[in-house]
């Protein structure tokens, strides 16, 4: 597999892709308006407490509090307290106006502030040093029992006293020196953060996580890469330095293409655009449904287009097997956390379930976030958890819809028109004025208008006044605007802005439903009705007005020369 990470950086956004075998597969974003949180941390004040929620609200700087669980309270004990228990509640270990230190484990969401934990993690090249609590662990990527206990071994060698140390997965095959220089790192990073504690009050920013290109650095770049390609030279001369400290082994794998939009010569855009779409298709000819929620994603995989050859148990099993891969992909991609559902293709044979989870299994083996797959239910859904720590893809490239509010649907056009024409009763009762100007977007204007203008002068009967509905296009089909006229030559001008004999150049935007031969135009949402026109689709030809009726007039294609 050819792996390789792109590090594109501008102006405002710095950007990293991973491709496997050229396929996107993870994509960071890091712009100025919006700067990650997660690895700060803070010396915070305790704004509330709340047992019920077992919880306390800590104000560290920000728009709002950051949520404090008790289980993220290690490190902190309570009064008299010997040990770590599972009978802590929070009003014993924090009180109102005490201050603590803080690291954000989750991004700020929605209506929810960051979560935060005293339990605080400093990651490094090989090591993790945490110093509230005392412990040691090694990474469970890293295989093979005779290395494991060869990392053991020198982790009891280098841990500080009272302190707890990870070994990363590329501690693997680390030299006892190498480890020694990456905690000593470490720990004149965590004395620079106590020393400000100890001087400043609270709420303050202690120290912030590494910039995007040193994180993917510390974090992605490893020795299963083949290539870094970075559009920067500046940036590029910062990672070789880093590197220089970091893995000096790796710094001829960095290749400098400058001023060159890697994402497009990588087609990465096209790939995150399609990330962000609800269906996937895949090659076989299935695809997959995926919905998110705050806390859950449901997933459905369907046979779409895909037949099969021999028999149903095939063609599901295969379809199974390639939507597990997928849908591998696209938890990483869009970086989706929290409960995850799956709705495969029902599988009546036990060996194939177990065939569909192993593919899972091995494709998110390559995933350096948390999973946790928990098998079938009795319903026949794959059950699994992601950790979820950073924005989704979704969430740092998109914004609820104005209109509809993140529903995903809008009013109808019948509805909208029954709405309108109920605005327009109310104000014809109030209104003095002989004419009232109708403008809406031009589905709606068509429906409020009928078929030969017989509704529209329904409703002038029931309104007592002369109505004029004009179709505005640049109008959102949810919107409608309702304007009271006085004066009788504007009431003219608006009801027919042509006239008879009048040449003008239009462009036919459309093709009459009935005549199909004839096209349509609009003058100021006017609508015109030309004969023969449907073969001038889309192109802009010089008309004479013909006949002038109260909802639409008739023109002639003349001779431009």
């Amino acid at each position: 597999m050819n792996k390789e990470i792109l590090i594109q950086e501008d102006a405002e956004e710095t950007a990293v892709a991973v491709l496997e075998d050229g396929r996107l597969m993870e994509i960071y974003m890091e712009r100025d308006a919006r700067a990650r949180l997660v690895g700060n941390i803070y010396k915070g004040r305790v704004a509330n407490v709340l047992p019920g929620m077992q919880a306390a609200f800590v104000d560290i700087g920000l728009e709002k509090n950051a949520f404090l669980f008790i289980d993220d309270t290690y490190g902190l004990k309570a009064l008299g307290e010997e040990g770590v228990g599972s009978r802590r509640r929070i009003g014993d270990v924090v009180k109102v106006g005490q201050e603590v230190l803080v690291q954000v484990v989750k991004e700020p969401r929605g209506t929810k502030g960051a979560r935060v934990t005293t339990q605080i993690t400093l990651p490094g090249r090989y090591l993790v040093l945490m110093p509230t609590v005392n412990y040691t662990g090694i990474s469970r990527r890293i295989g093979g029992n005779g290395e494991r206990e060869r990392l053991k071994e020198l982790l009891r060698a280098v841990k500080p006293h009272r302190m707890g140390l990870i070994a990363r997965t590329a501690a693997a095959g680390a030299s006892l020196e190498e480890l020694k220089e990456d905690l000593r790192s470490l720990c004149l990073t965590w004395k620079a953060i106590r020393e400000l504690a100890l001087k400043s009050r609270a709420p303050r920013l202690l120290h912030r996580d590494a910039e995007l290109s040193v994180r993917i650095l510390r974090d992605v770049y490893t020795e299963d890469v083949d290539r870094l390609l970075v559009n920067s030279r500046t940036a590029y001369t910062r990672i070789l330095d880093q590197l220089a400290v970091l893995a000096p082994e790796l710094r001829r794998r960095v290749v400098l293409k400058e001023g060159v939009d890697l994402f497009a010569l990588y087609g990465v855009q096209s790939q995150v655009e399609q990330a962000l779409k609800r269906k996937v298709w895949l090659k076989c000819g299935g695809y997959l449904i995926i919905d998110q929620m705050e806390a859950l994603t449901a997933i459905d995989v369907n046979t779409g287009k895909y037949v099969g050859r021999h028999n149903l148990a095939e063609t599901v099993l295969k379809t199974n097997l390639e939507a597990a891969v997928e849908v591998a992909r696209q938890l990483r991609l869009r970086n989706i956390g929290g409960i995850i559902v799956i709705d495969f293709i029902d599988m009546e044979n036990p060996a194939h379930q177990e065939q569909v989870i192993k593919v899972l299994q091995n494709e998110l083996a390559r995933d350096k976030t948390k999973t946790h797959i928990l098998g079938f239910t009795r319903l026949g859904l794959l059950e699994m958890t992601r950790k979820k720590d950073q924005a989704e893809l979704g969430s740092m490239l998109q914004q609820d819809c104005p209109y509809c509010h993140g529903t995903g649907k809008v009013l109808s056009e019948e509805t909208i028109a029954l709405q309108a024409r109920k605005k327009v009763m109310q104000l014809a009762s109030e209104s003095r004025a002989p004419a009232l100007l109708v403008e809406a977007n031009p589905a709606v204007a068509a429906l409020l208008i009928g078929p030969g203008g017989g509704k529209m002068r329904l409703l002038e009967q029931r309104a007592g006044k002369k109505l004029i509905i004009k179709g505005n296009e640049d109008l959102h089909v949810e919107e409608v605007r309702l304007i009271e006229i006085f004066d009788r030559r504007e009431i003219a001008e608006l009801a027919a802005p042509v006239k008879a004999g009048q040449v003008l150049k239009v462009t036919i935007e459309g093709i009459h439903t009935v005549n199909l031969d004839d096209g349509i135009a609009r003058v100021d949402g006017f609508v015109l009705d030309i004969p023969g026109g449907a073969a001038y689709l889309g192109q802009e030809v010089p008309v004479e007005i013909t006949r002038v009726y109260r909802t639409y007039a008739r023109a002639r294609i003349v001779d431009d020369a």
